[in-house]
């Protein structure tokens, strides 16, 4: 604006604004703003078609169209995707790390609801797999074996006790301890998931070990003394505080070094370790409080009680009555035997050390193996077919395939990706992947197990020509390979030739199938595919003025394709290609439409300064610690476990592999592998610990050893009874171990403590020995049964998480079984000989009371 010019027009600025504003508004022919729009990218077919090329001297047009075939289509078609024959467009869904399963699918499967109303008729999503069925699964089957035992605790605790008041008290114990456990999982961060479920049904038969305890000691004591029931309870928890005090910190200490564990074994067993001892802290508080105040409030005088008892006659009352006279009698002939056995020491010695030694035995022959593979009610399968087969010709030979699935009755629905390479995450023509939904474990007929479902289809499949299969259950643990089984890199570490790789690994492969711990073995790396290799005849290109960027860019767009631009439709991305028609890229001929320009303008033939030579290739390569390396997936027969493959695998590379050639573990194997050092090590740690608690409390180097020998005895029934179950061992087996170390030291503590009051009030050690005996035999029986009982819900269970069940089951039940069985006999004999020892070894009150002797002797 020119002030100058404004003042001759108006007096103000003000009124020169207002003028203006009328003028543009109130006048037609004012001055107006206008946007100046362009219809942006193509994005229609008919926009491409017309492109004009090149204009003409009669004033016509070369367009698109006349040149090329214009398509609204794929971006690949290196891959087909169907569901059940029908054409699909699939994806997967991940989480990240931290986030929370459940609450992530239960978002998604509403977001598909919704999605689903969006959908044109016809179409329709289907979820071919969701980790949450799974889930919900296993933890609807931990929740009902929760229940059931609960319900079978209780049914042995009111057997033993007889009384349902007195029932009523560790009964009461379970619920405090679980709600209070699940009160400091969410403090701590933990979630509900099946490892924190499986400690807990664990913890069921754990918790009310301590009320037992106490309800069966007050029971005891009115029974001999006559004691009225509050001054029972009192004199009873000043004998057995100590007990429950020192079995709690036993139990607690031996999952203390859990926490040293790295890696997913780490998380599995911290999971487990963190929940029990919360579990058992809690029991320990609820013993030393809770359960005393009960037992005044709901226990009768013992007159009342026998008034009570006096009156009955029915069924129950007879049972009782059978029940305590055929206990008393096993109590006579139990003490009778520890008389013996105290007398002949060397015969309870002699049969530890064969209890250790068949101990040794068994571990050494049990298959070793990682984390079971449960039933997630999905098969997948990977296909290969000849090298440089085309899509169609894999599409061919998976038709095939599709209807030997579908003629399953396990089947539910059949996902096919032809040209996915699912093992190396690869696309190529000659490959293909098939994702097996199962139906419900009670709709899939005789053959239940996806184990052995895969092992059927893999051969019935062998009969499709030009093709190979092999099926697969899915891993348990997602993020360690794709399929299940064992896995490993075979390393070239000459820097060889693909082909003497790919002879090399098909010829050890051979070598593996010989060996009996090996189902089958496979890799889907090929080095016959048909390749060419493009021969330039840099000379000549430089004569003619053609530069090998140009004839490379050229040839890229011609066979290659090549990105051109891109454009929005339909609210979305796409890309725009540019490649040569398929009739114009079938074979080596077609060089022969195919110029370049010169740096004077002149168009070139290609196949004057190109020459294409036939060469084979594999379709990827794939390197490990920098070395060419192929992946070798394989599953072990029925009867072996992975840890049997994995040493069948190792024998035979030191037999069969060339020199320069190595191999790696990837994968779930690796951790298996890596897993194995640090159990020995935790279980031994778990000992140490229990070892030194012990000594701090009896104050002794030797006495704890009473305590600790009576492991072996557990441990032995944990490999005699998974050896018959063909179980191998496994990480819940593992973990099922440590917690027997605390286990069974809280049956010997009960001896060991109380004979060891029985002592320091006077008693000789015979007689310490078989009074405690004598006395905690009914709680230890009582608890031990109780315990057995409620692991039985895990042993006969099915379906999702059956193998981890029966695992961490029968290992349990077996280890406790003979752990109790062999325990009753050796703890009081290794009390006399380890108290003895103790004894006769010079402490400090002895030697001060020596050194006062000689003082008084001088003078």
């Amino acid at each position: 604006m020119k002030n100058k010019a404004i003042s001759t027009v108006t007096k103000s600025l003000p009124d020169f604004f207002d003028y203006l504003y009328k003028s543009l508004v109130f006048n037609r022919y004012g001055v107006f703003l206008k946007t100046l729009k362009y219809k942006g990218k193509l994005s229609k077919n008919e926009d491409y078609e017309n492109i004009a090329i090149k204009a003409n001297n009669d004033g016509s047009f070369l367009r698109l169209k006349d040149v090329a075939r214009v398509e609204f289509g794929s971006y690949t078609y290196t891959a087909a995707n169907r569901v059940d024959g029908k054409p699909v467009s699939g994806f997967a869904i991940l989480q990240t790390a931290g986030s929370n399963a459940n609450e992530i699918l239960t978002e998604i499967e509403k977001q598909v609801e919704e999605f689903k109303t969006t959908l044109p008729k016809g179409v329709k999503p289907i979820i071919m797999y969701n980790s949450k069925d799974f889930l919900d699964a296993s933890i609807h089957q931990v929740v009902e074996t929760l229940v059931i035992a609960f319900i079978l605790v209780f049914i042995v605790v009111f057997i033993f006790l007889q009384d349902f008041r007195s029932t009523l008290i560790p009964a009461i114990a379970v619920p405090v301890a679980i709600i209070g456990t699940f009160f400091f999982l969410q403090l701590f961060g933990f979630s509900i998931n099946m490892l924190t479920l499986f400690a807990l049904v664990l913890a069921i038969g754990i918790v009310v070990d301590d009320a037992i305890v106490v309800v069966e000691a007050v029971h005891s004591k009115m029974e001999h003394t006559g004691m009225p029931v509050e001054q029972a309870t009192m004199s009873s928890m000043s004998e057995i505080s100590g007990a429950i005090i020192s079995i709690t910190l036993v139990m607690c200490a031996v999952f203390i070094p859990v926490g040293f564990m790295q890696g997913p074994a780490g998380v599995f067993y911290r999971q487990f370790a963190f929940t029990l001892a919360i579990a058992i802290l809690i029991s320990a508080v609820n013993a030393l409080t809770l359960s005393p105040a009960l037992c005044a409030l709901f226990l009768n005088d013992p007159q009342g009680e026998h008034g009570e008892h006096g009156h009955k006659k029915g069924f129950g009352t007879r049972f009782f009555n059978a029940f305590n006279v055929a206990f008393n009698n096993m109590t006579r002939k139990y003490i009778y035997s520890l008389k013996f056995l105290i007398k002949n020491k060397w015969v309870a010695i002699g049969g530890l050390g064969i209890i250790i030694a068949a101990s040794i035995f068994l571990i050494k022959k049990a298959p070793t193996g990682f984390i079971p593979t449960e039933d997630q009610g999905f098969v997948l399968y990977a296909v290969n077919t000849p090298p440089g087969s085309s899509l169609e010709r894999t599409h061919k030979a998976t038709e095939q395939i599709d209807k030997i699935v579908k003629g399953e009755n396990a089947t539910n629905h059949l996902w096919v990706a032809d040209g996915l390479n699912f093992i190396s995450n690869a696309n190529a023509s000659p490959y293909s992947a098939g994702f097996i939904k199962l139906k419900d474990y009670e709709d899939r007929g005789d053959m239940k197990d996806p184990d052995q479902i895969a092992a059927a289809l893999t051969g019935k499949v062998s009969q499709v020509k030009d093709a190979n299969a092999f099926f697969f259950n899915f891993p348990t643990v997602q993020g360690f390979g794709n399929v299940s089984g064992f896995e490993f890199m075979l390393q070239d570490k000459t820097n060889g030739s693909f082909e003497q790789l790919g002879t090399t690994t098909q010829a050890f492969i051979g070598e593996l199938m010989k060996r009996p711990e090996i189902a089958f073995a496979f890799t889907t790396y090929a080095a016959g595919n048909p390749q060419y290799t493009i021969d330039v005849n840099t000379d000549k290109a430089n004569q003619l003025g053609v530069s090998i960027t140009e004839l490379m860019q050229t040839m890229q767009i011609y066979y290659g394709s090549s990105f051109v631009s891109d454009f929005n439709r339909f609210g979305k991305y796409y890309r725009v290609m540019a490649q040569a028609d398929i009739p114009y890229r079938t074979d080596t001929n077609s060089l022969d439409g195919i110029y370049v320009k010169n740096n004077l303008g002149e168009m070139v033939p290609v196949k004057t300064l190109v020459t294409l030579k036939r060469t084979f290739g594999p379709e990827t390569v794939t390197r490990n610690n920098l070395f060419n390396a192929v992946t070798i997936n394989g599953t072990p027969k029925p009867g072996y476990s992975t840890g049997d493959a994995i040493r069948a695998v190792e024998e035979t590379a030191k037999q069969s592999l060339p020199r320069g050639y190595g191999y790696e573990w990837t994968g779930i194997t690796r951790e298996e592998i890596k897993t194995g050092g640090q159990t020995a090590f935790v279980f031994l740690l778990s000992i140490l610990f229990v070892y030194f608690l012990l000594a701090a409390q009896y104050e002794s180097y030797i006495l704890p050893f009473a305590v600790i020998l009576t492991v072996p005895t557990g441990i032995f029934g944990v490999f005699a009874f998974t050896g018959l179950a063909g179980i191998d061992n496994n990480i819940y087996v593992q973990v099922g171990l440590i917690m027997l170390v605390g286990l069974l030291a809280k049956n010997a503590i009960l001896i060991v403590e109380f004979a060891v009051q029985r002592r320091k009030a006077g008693k000789t050690l015979i007689e310490s020995a078989l009074q405690a005996s004598r006395l905690r035999l009914r709680p230890i029986l009582m608890t031990s049964f109780a315990f057995i009982i409620g692991m039985l819900p895990l042993v006969w269970t099915q379906g999702a998480a059956a193998k981890g069940n029966h695992s961490i089951g029968i290992s349990t039940v077996g280890g406790m079984f003979t752990g109790v069985v062999f325990g009753i006999f050796i703890i009081p004999v290794m009390y006399v000989i380890f108290q003895y020892l103790h004894e006769q070894m010079p402490s400090k009150k002895k030697r001060k009371l020596k050194k006062e002797k000689a003082a008084l002797n001088l003078i």
